[in-house]
């Protein structure tokens, strides 16, 4: 369990993050560590991190939509842009899964 404390840190640190502020090697490691043990906060790390790349998406759009899904890598470095292999294919599926299949929130 979360302490109110924690979470409205963590909640802070992810604004900074979605306004493209600089954010100190401290505060990364905290969202860092609470990003690991839940997939709920991974998965407002991605929508900061998506929002501070992509900026805010227009009412209606396609960007709006996926962001609201959660869907996809927010760093464009990570797509895939050419043609792959079946491993290179398997390898970006498996990124960030975790190591035992059977692990929950």
């Amino acid at each position: 369990m979360l302490s109110q404390n924690n979470r409205d840190t963590f909640l802070d640190i992810l604004q900074k993050i979605s306004l493209g502020r600089e954010v100190s090697l401290e505060e990364m490691k905290f969202v860092q560590k609470l990003a690991g043990q839940s997939t709920e906060m991974k998965n407002l790390l991605t929508r900061a991190r998506r929002q501070a790349i992509q900026g805010k998406g227009e009412k209606g759009s396609l960007d709006e939509f996926l962001d609201q899904l959660n869907f996809g890598e927010p760093d464009p470095s990570t797509h895939i842009t050419r043609e792959s292999s079946i491993d290179d294919l398997a390898n970006f599926f498996m990124r960030g899964a975790p190591q035992d299949w059977r692990q929950t929130d």
